[in-house]
């Protein structure tokens, strides 16, 4: 009973969680294990199943795409504090990104089956969940508008650029 009730303090105070009432905060415990990944370590494989959600606890991860005659392409690098992973909510359930470590990174993983069902049965607990990973999905989508933009201004001769201002 100790571990759980000390797996559940952590997480709570992560921020992801910050403020998330104790009802909600049971079913993230009985689905979540604490995980340490090694420095250049996969998490995760774009077109992967997306099988688990994780909150950052130490460490960095770089979220990385594929891009045709580009290779991989650097999109964000999340630290302590983050959310990692919403693509386990919505079907495919498929990652969308490659997640690998650039140190030695910390986090509690929950597994997503366990969590889809809790969403489709407690739909306060699904809301909940959702408007915290909608911030998450949109700073995401930010960080990679940004990072294409950078990429295709590489790419395009200065003179295009210019006759299309």
């Amino acid at each position: 009973m100790k571990t759980l009730l000390a797996l559940e303090e952590v997480i709570a105070g992560h921020p992801f969680c910050d403020g998330l009432e104790q009802k909600f905060l049971t079913p993230l415990r009985d689905c979540a294990s604490l995980r340490r990944f090694g420095s250049q370590q996969e998490i995760f494989q774009e077109g992967g199943e997306a099988d688990h959600f994780y909150l950052i606890l130490s460490g960095k991860v770089m979220l990385e795409t594929s891009v045709p005659h580009d290779g991989v392409v650097p999109i964000q690098t999340l630290g302590a504090g983050e959310a990692l992973g919403w693509s386990w909510l919505f079907p495919p359930y498929q990652w969308c990104f490659t997640a690998k470590t650039a140190a030695p990174t910390d986090v509690i993983s929950f597994a997503a089956p366990f969590l889809r069902q809790h969403v489709e049965r407690n739909s306060d607990f699904g809301n909940e969940l959702l408007w915290r990973l909608t911030k998450t999905l949109i700073q995401r989508l930010q960080s990679t508008r940004q990072t294409l933009v950078q990429l295709y201004a590489s790419k395009v001769p200065k003179e295009v650029v210019s006759d299309r201002a």
